[in-house]
């Protein structure tokens, strides 16, 4: 594909307008549009980035080759068919869908036409993420905390849906095992939605994991630890370090030396990773790194954590 790849957003607010304003300074990219039911807010980010606006998503279809669909997660089955079903390929913002049911159709429908379908976990561009599963080879138990403050957006469905299906999916990356357990504990805080979550996964292999999310936490916590035979890794996201401490022998002595370590992270912009790489994948028709099938593992593992919370509060 020597021209432009002709794209299009339809969702830009507060994350919808990032992906417009990243496509119309990609090289090789025509940002032919954005959509949103806000006419206002459609024109305003029209304007930004120097293309037209939409108040219907589905006035860009026969328009452009492929989408970023950045709506509400009740929303994304309803807005993403009619792409799908016209081969657009697409990039959709994590969960995969509020339901498991709507995730499976959205996946068999981009499958049906040969589209491309990326699932946004932005987590794994982050260059944290990357570093640490370069380093990770057979983890043993990994323990995860992703907590901060309130923000009335993204209400429309849990924490557990919001915040650590981000975890859920990182985790899932580097177990190479299916989960034989799930147990977990929430509760509703500040909406009608569970505002704060714990689960622990275990994993055919023996591997464990525990995973707690709050988004009503006073201080910002974002951090995954992994234990691994003879050796510890700790992720910080906030910081971008990797610390790690491992045994070294000490020649005629009875035990061996624990040595820590820090490892510095170069950092990058998450987002433009995440949409270079779908661009990429359009362009060559590569397996996206997290696509329909991966996103909809994650949304399954996070509605049973949520079944299971559920349960308990009933």
């Amino acid at each position: 594909m020597s021209e432009k790849l002709r794209v299009g957003v339809v969702g830009v607010g507060y994350l919808g307008r990032f992906h417009a304003l990243i496509y119309s300074r990609m090289e090789g990219v025509e940002l032919v549009g954005v959509a949103d039911r806000n006419l206002e807010q459609s024109c305003k980010v029209a304007d930004e980035c120097g293309c037209k606006a939409f108040v219907d998503g589905r006035d860009l279809l026969g328009g452009i080759d492929a989408v970023s669909i950045v709506v509400p997660t009740s929303l994304h089955l309803q807005v993403a068919r009619p792409f799908l079903e016209a081969g657009v390929h697409m990039l959709l913002e994590k969960p995969i869908a509020s339901s498991v049911e709507d995730g499976g159709e959205i996946v068999r429908l981009a499958e049906q036409a040969g589209a491309v379908l990326q699932i946004g976990h932005l987590e794994r561009f982050n260059a944290g993420v990357m570093a640490l599963a370069g380093r990770i080879e057979r983890p043993r138990f990994i323990e995860a905390h992703r907590m901060g403050g309130f923000v009335a957006r993204a209400t429309d469905v849990d924490v557990v849906s919001d915040l650590m299906i981000h975890d859920i999916d990182i985790i899932l990356s580097l177990v190479n095992a299916e989960i034989s357990s799930i147990s977990a504990v929430g509760t509703p805080v500040l909406t009608r939605h569970v505002d704060i979550a714990n689960a622990r996964l275990e994993f055919t292999n023996g591997t464990v994991a525990n995973v707690i999310a709050s988004r009503v936490s006073e201080r910002q916590t974002r951090r995954i630890r992994v234990f691994e035979e003879n050796r510890y890794e700790s992720l910080d996201f906030v910081k971008q370090r990797i610390e790690t401490a491992y045994p070294r022998p000490r020649p005629g002595e009875e035990w061996p030396e624990v040595v820590s370590e820090v490892l510095e992270v170069e950092p990058v912009k998450p987002l433009d990773a995440e949409l270079a790489a779908f661009v990429a994948c359009v362009r060559g028709g590569a397996r996206p790194l997290v696509d329909g099938r991966v996103g909809l593992e994650a949304l399954d593992v996070a509605m049973k954590v949520k079944a299971e919370i559920l349960e308990r509060l009933a």
